[in-house]
């Protein structure tokens, strides 16, 4: 059996792919790493925590020494690296964490992954001639988009946060070790995602939290700023098939083709708590509150994701409409209203 490393599985997306990873691939072993932050949660994998092929431990990405001592024990065949510190708005107001773990943490991992599957600089050692290193990164890193346009693979790099320019660092770390060594890596960057075991913090678990307790929603600025959201499964399903799939050195863009503004979310998630948990005075949208806007807040972002379905056969199977329903069910069940 195959061990295989998965960092930030207690994270919102890790927290959705192991538990599918688990299902689909009975060779493996998972080792989910994760540091247990603020945005990580171990009950959101409850369904397998008792799984005899899933261990976890806590540990820091950012400690070069408990990384080599991890490597040693466990021999990890393949590494899944989820691990970041994701919030825009946290990057904003304390942006040295995000290049602490986003920068140099994906580093350690890559660094000591190498030294423990590869002999020389470009030739693997027989028993990891096939380890794969896959970096889940953000479309973020390619900056904002107009009214029109995508961003594609080739799209060059211009990243508008510290959130985001830590990712962009990261990427580029991993795309010098294939370049260098010649190691196997992948890289997937995906659009904003959504689903069930979203942290708190989000866009979409606030307004459903924040109506059902009835507090004033707020959305940023004019509410005009698009994403193309992409239902959380779907992008599991996605890095898993890039994981297996995918050209060593390759990137591959995971977007849901969901372009939405954050008017349409807001008012899309009010109708639906609207027709299963009616308020007892008013509509939900009346709690909407616009708010001063984030700086540098990015206008637009959308993925053109022909690569990975034409080359690979992904293509997402929720769009927008059947995702955030089972979003707020997902939601409305947790909370118990």
């Amino acid at each position: 059996m195959k061990t295989i490393l998965i960092t930030g599985g207690a994270g919102f997306i890790g927290a959705n792919f192991i538990p599918y990873f688990l299902d689909n691939n009975s060779e493996y072993h998972v080792i989910n790493l994760d540091l247990l932050t603020y945005a990580g949660d171990l009950e959101n994998l409850k369904e397998v925590e008792n799984n005899q092929k899933y261990t976890f431990v806590q540990g820091d990405i950012c400690d070069r020494a408990f990384i080599e001592g991890l490597f040693l024990k466990y021999q990890f065949h393949d590494v899944i690296h989820f691990a970041a510190e994701s919030h825009v708005d946290n990057s904003i107001s304390g942006p040295e964490a995000f290049i602490k773990t986003n920068v140099l943490g994906t580093f350690n991992l890559l660094d000591t992954a190498r030294n423990l599957w590869m002999s020389s600089p470009n030739i693997f050692n027989e028993a990891f001639k096939n380890s794969r290193f896959h970096h889940v990164s953000t479309d973020e890193v390619y900056g904002t988009l107009g009214e029109t346009g995508l961003f594609e693979e080739t799209t060059p790099y211009a990243p508008n946060s510290p959130y985001s320019a830590s990712k962009a660092g990261s990427d580029m770390i991993v795309r010098s070790y294939f370049h260098t060594y010649g190691m196997n890596v992948v890289t997937t960057n995906c659009s904003n995602n959504y689903g069930p075991k979203q942290h708190n913090e989000k866009l979409i678990p606030t307004i459903i939290r924040k109506a059902l307790i009835g507090e004033n929603i707020p959305i940023y600025g004019d509410g005009k700023n698009v994403r193309d959201w992409l239902y959380v499964l779907d992008h599991c399903k996605g890095i898993e098939l890039a994981f297996k799939k995918g050209k060593a050195g390759e990137t591959y863009n995971i977007g849901g083709r969901n372009e939405r503004n954050n008017l349409y979310i807001v008012d899309k998630i009010c109708d639906i708590l609207n027709n299963k948990v009616p308020r007892k005075e008013g509509n939900y949208k009346d709690l909407i509150s616009f708010v001063k806007d984030r700086p540098g807040h990015d206008k637009r972002y959308a993925i053109d994701a022909t690569k990975i379905e034409k080359e690979l056969g992904w293509k997402a199977d929720e769009n927008f409409e059947t995702g955030i329903e089972k979003t707020v069910d997902w939601y409305l069940k947790k909370i118990q209203v």
